[in-house]
This record gives C-alpha cells, structure tokens and sequence, in this order.
C-alpha cells in the first residue's frame, strides 16, 4: 500500500500562515461591508499583503494583491451604509494603497530571489575554487622534493655506472633522496594538518639551520644551471618562532624562483645571494638574484593565486608562501634588485626565549 510522507515543520508553519491570512482577509471583508462607506477599512489589506511578503512567492503575492483589491471593489458594491462619494473616494485609495504595496512586496520578492540565487552560485563557485585551489597546492608543493628525487636518482646511478664506482657521490645523491623524501613526508603531513584545521607546530629553532638545509638540498640544482650562489648568513642571531617545515617550504619556494629566473637569462648573470639578518624582533631572509626582474607595479600581484610572469607557471608558489608565513605572524615582499633582478623576502617572529645561532 502507498504510503502519504507527513509534511514537513516549514509546511506546517506555511498553511499555518495561510490560513491566517484568510481568516484575515475574510474579516477585513466584512467588517469593511458591514460598515458605513466613510470607514476605510478595506486600506488594512496592505498590513495583510506585507505579511505575507515572505511566505508566499511571486506569483502568490501577485495573486494576493489583485484579490485584496477584487474584495474592495465588491465590498463597495455590497455596502449600503454612508455617502458613496466617500465611499468611492476611499475604494480608490484603498485600491491604490494595496496596489502599490503589493508591487513593493513583489518587487522585495524579486530582489530576494536574486540574492539567493546569487548566494547559491558564489557558493558554487567558492566550493569549485576550494578544491581546485587545494589540488593545486598540493601538486605545486610536492612537485619540487618528487623532482629533486628524480635528479638525485639518475645522478646515483651515473656514479654507480663509472668504474669504478664512486660510492661516495652516490652517497651523497642518496642522502638528497632522502632529505628530499622527508620534505615531501613532511608537506603532505602539512597538507593533512591544514585540512583537519589543525593549528602549525610552532616552536622556537634556528633560523640559519634552516637556510642551510635547503641549500644544501639545493646546490645539485645551482650547478646544474651554473648559478654563482654567495650565502650571507648573519651570526648570532636568535631563535626564530614559526613552524620549521613551513618555513623551509618558503625558502625552497623562493630559491626554486630564483633559480627559475636566472635559467632566463646568460651565464654572467646567474648569481644569487641570500641574506639573513634581524630586523627588531623579526628574522629576515632575503633571496636576491640577477634575473630578467619583476615587471613594473607587479611586486603585490606576484603575490596572487593564479597570477604569475612564467609561460608555464600556475602562480600559486608565492601565494602559498605569503599564506604560510603570515599564518607564522611574519611578512613577505617583493623589490627590485639594482642593477637588475628582483629580491624575495619574509621575516618571521624572534622567539622569546633567549638563544642564539
């Protein structure tokens, strides 16, 4: 046997509604007939069609309205107490009240709609973006330690292949495999703590230390591409305060742009410096090399997802980086770099305790 569903709580508090408003209208009806034609009752019709402006839909205010307006007009018609001038007067005013209060209610009706459609579809699209934004990141991310694996394993095997073999380079190229193993380890754990919203593991450690892992991760890479790299750390600095594996991830983020930059440009030019220096109570990195540059007003763009000068570039890195070092309580900026290139920097909070590098 076919079963009937109960209605649900929201169509129990419509009929409700409705039934309201024909007990309403049904009692405007006769008191404005029973009454003498000076008494304008028929105006509180209006007080009936904005009460109903959220319950019925366009149609059914429409339909509200035009028949607020037929029960004037009959009532007119019925009642045979008073001056019918007057009575005429007020049936006109009364009609024009109700017609346009029912267009304003339709016209709220309207906009409403609007608005909820337009909600809809932003969410929509937030949820669109959420998800592509985050696919994105996550193969941005570990694009960089996968391919610096690949780079290290076909180095080891060169070395294995010479005879006779050089054990000891291809040690080194599997201590790279292996840091770089870790850092991807460490960025999907990363990937994982942000999309359980779990706060970074902040903790005070050196800063310079730091630097000096990736660049040893890095220099396979710099001379490939013969880069003249100049490492200006400063002495004696103090602990910093941020996650540790997130800031190594905007340093390599950084350098893998420089690096970048300076395949665009002759031999001459491929030099790069990083800097280390306090500033108050903030570190500071500075990565500056002697690439083709920024373009002009681009040093706040460049820190926009999506955008990005490279042809084959999906301009995520740096916005990557700019969220994880102000959630770090840090900055990050964008300059030139006289005579030519640009210079990448961020700062992150010195740590209370007291320490040095």
């Amino acid at each position: 046997m076919k079963t009937q569903s109960l209605p649900t709580q929201a169509w129990r508090r419509r009929g409700l509604h409705v039934m309201a408003m024909v007990l309403a209208i049904l009692v405007l009806f006769l008191i404005d007939t029973a009454t003498r034609y000076e008494v304008a009752v028929s105006v509180f019709y209006t007080v009936v069609i904005l009460a109903m402006a959220h319950v019925l839909a366009l149609r059914g205010l429409m339909l509200l309205t035009g028949s607020c307006i037929a029960l004037t007009w009959l009532s007119f018609f019925i009642t045979n107490y008073g001056d019918q001038r007057a009575g005429l007067i007020n049936m006109l005013i009364s009609s024009m009240a109700i017609l346009i209060t029912g267009y304003l209610a339709c016209r709220a009706e309207t906009a409403r709609a609007a608005a909820h459609d337009a909600q809809a579809r932003l969410m929509r699209i937030s949820r669109i973006h959420s998800l592509e934004g985050l696919t994105t990141s996550i193969a941005h991310e570990l694009n960089q330690p996968l391919a610096a694996i690949v780079t290290s394993g076909h180095a080891c095997q060169r070395w294995m292949a010479q005879d006779p073999p050089r054990l000891d380079k291809a040690g080194q190229a599997l201590d790279r495999i292996l840091g770089d193993a870790d850092r991807a380890s460490g960025i999907i754990a990363r990937v994982r703590r942000l999309s359980q919203g779990a706060p970074a593991s902040t903790r005070p450690f050196v800063f310079n230390a730091e630097v000096r892992e990736v660049l040893a991760l890095s220099q396979a890479e710099m001379q490939r591409l013969g880069i003249a790299m100049r490492a200006d750390l400063a002495a004696g600095l103090p602990l910093a305060l941020a996650d540790p594996v997130q800031i190594q991830q905007v340093i390599a983020n950084l350098l893998l742009n420089a690096m970048e930059a300076l395949a665009l440009v002759a031999m001459p030019r491929r030099t790069l410096r990083i800097e280390t220096l306090q500033l108050q109570d903030k570190l500071v990195l500075r990565v500056a090399d002697g690439g083709p540059g920024l373009p002009a007003g681009a040093q706040e763009q460049v820190f926009e997802p999506f955008w990005t000068t490279k042809h084959e570039g999906i301009g995520v890195g740096l916005s990557i980086s700019r969220s994880i070092v102000e959630a770090n309580g840090g900055q990050i900026w964008a300059e030139p770099h006289a005579p030519g290139g640009a210079v990448f920097a961020f700062s992150v909070p010195v740590a209370p305790a007291e320490g040095k590098a």
